[in-house]
């Protein structure tokens, strides 16, 4: 029997017009998509209905791949694929395997001969990486720095030497309602000459986007309290 394929379904970054961000071709994708892996069922349902209104979403299967998933559980979400049926995997926001559980489903299909189709979508960090000016060829994600005071400041003075030594983008993320606190730690402890990306509510109309050394920042903090925001520290 031949395999279905694994579709990785990008989804919004938050309240954007669909026909301003997401492939004019998502559509019909996803009417041919019976079997869902999501990161959260409602986010899922939510945004398929705002793709199509007339989705029928009782008639779809949704298997949940998350933080809290269990290693041993992710062959059995390939089932679908190996009956020869299409799969769409979904991130709760932006592209899926982006700093997202869903590179462990993808990596088995690998490993299993299953066709993997990524379909064109936004993701926050290579938007703000993008729109930052800094180095697009030499850059590293580190996802979330330690929340631990001392250890995130300790962190931070170490991704600045690596900005310079190594002449690298320095890319990060943080929880939104923490985001402050991180601000004041790259504050405390970055050069007032490097400079310091921030990007919140990518492709929203509330999107702010801005590069600034430390020094200015600290005269013109962002209002990104509890806003989806990236961190990008550079020379």
């Amino acid at each position: 029997m031949e395999k279905g394929n694994l579709y990785l379904i990008p989804t919004l970054l938050g309240d954007s017009p669909v026909d301003d961000v997401l492939p004019g071709n998502l559509k019909n994708i996803l009417a041919n998509i019976k079997h869902f892996v999501v990161e959260d069922l409602r986010t899922a349902r939510r945004f398929l209905k705002k793709i199509d209104k007339s989705t029928d979403i009782d008639s779809l299967s949704f298997y949940l791949l998350n933080e809290h998933s269990i290693s041993e559980d992710i062959p059995d979400l390939l089932k679908p694929l190996n009956e020869g049926q299409d799969l769409g995997l979904m991130s709760e926001a932006g592209s899926p395997c982006i700093a997202d559980p869903g590179a462990s489903l993808v990596s088995l299909a690998h490993e299993n001969n299953i066709r993997v189709i990524p379909i064109s979508g936004p993701s926050s960090i290579t938007l703000a990486l993008m729109a930052s000016g800094f180095n697009g060829q030499n850059f590293v994600f580190h996802g979330y720095l330690p929340v631990d005071n001392r250890s995130r400041a300790t962190a931070i003075r170490k991704l600045e030497q690596d900005a310079y030594r190594k002449d690298q983008t320095q890319i990060f993320i943080e929880t939104p309602y923490r985001n402050m606190k991180m601000f004041e730690s790259i504050m405390g402890n970055c050069n007032p000459e490097t400079r310091l990306c921030v990007a919140a509510n990518l492709t929203t109309a509330d999107e702010m986007i801005k590069t600034l050394p430390v020094a200015k920042w600290k005269k013109n903090p962002p209002a990104i309290n509890k806003q989806p925001a990236v961190f990008l520290i550079y020379k």
